[in-house]
């Protein structure tokens, strides 16, 4: 999982829990504080299976970045970032090459605050605070035109921030928003949380979050693979292996297979992209 996309609360006061740092901390970060960790413990009580869904998530960023490095990308946009910590993406694209663009995006105020600090001193990468939900105004942004091409390919990430979005919001019509700007050859990349095959036990673990999540006022939707499929759109080319469950995809060690919360995320990437440049 990662942060929700919409509406700061008003102020960077730090009496309400936040996602994006409840995810740090699931991580063993240290950009997060007293609420969020009481917040993160309380969680930890109902759903213990979560710190190894956010690594298996964590996880699947890393093999997904690598992935878009092999296929020749150096720009990115990752949508809902959070707190860029803990194996975050332009650390992972810089380890390859040192010329890799990155644009995150996140509402949160705190997060945001505290990424800026982060990515003071770093010219190739910076976070734009939005609303997913506002392709226009990310993709049309300045820094984002900064740093990133869309005349050329781009990998987008929207990695555990849609089970975030409401089924009111469209969730389907807002990813084709942003398919619709990429150049031929970009990747997207998704992932997100499911029960559907999970044992009753995991999918009560999953019941308790969603509650736990909406008495801190964060709404967590759990949806199927054939929803989260429909969102790659007609015209999107999976690559192998499809849309499987996040230990799965391109798995670079037999370690993850075996994790208990194995079933309680789907990833995948696609090929995307008009026929001609935006």
């Amino acid at each position: 999982m990662s942060t929700p996309p919409f509406g700061p609360r008003g102020d960077a006061e730090l009496t309400v829990p936040s996602a994006a740092r409840a995810y740090d901390y699931f991580l063993g970060g240290a950009h997060n504080f007293a609420v969020d960790r009481a917040f993160a413990e309380q969680v930890l009580r109902i759903a213990p299976s979560v710190p190894a869904v956010t690594r298996l998530n964590r996880s699947f960023l890393r093999r997904v970045v690598g992935f878009c490095l092999d296929q020749g990308i150096r720009q990115f946009l990752d949508l809902g970032s959070g707190i860029p910590t803990v194996g975050n993406v332009h650390e992972i694209a810089r380890q390859v090459d040192g010329r890799s663009r990155v644009v995150y995006v996140d509402y949160e105020p705190v997060a945001y605050s505290h990424a800026r600090r982060l990515l003071a001193d770093d010219p190739s990468t910076t976070i734009i605070q939005a609303d997913i939900r506002a392709p226009d105004a990310i993709l049309d942004h300045p820094e984002a035109r900064r740093l990133l091409d869309f005349s050329a390919p781009v990998a987008l990430l929207m990695v555990g921030v849609l089970l975030f979005i409401s089924d009111d919001d469209r969730p389907g019509e807002l990813v084709a928003a942003y398919r619709e700007r990429l150049a031929p050859g970009s990747l997207l990349a998704i992932s997100h949380i499911a029960d559907e095959h999970a044992p009753p036990a995991l999918r009560a673990e999953v019941a308790r979050l969603v509650d736990a999540y909406a008495a801190a006022d964060e709404l967590v939707f759990v949806r199927t693979r054939a929803e989260v499929l429909e969102w790659f759109g007609d015209d999107a080319s999976l690559v192998d292996p499809g849309l499987v469950f996040l230990p799965d995809w391109r798995p670079d060690t037999p370690a993850e297979h075996d994790s208990p919360a194995r079933a309680l995320g789907y990833g995948g990437v696609a090929r995307v992209g008009r026929a001609t440049p935006p």
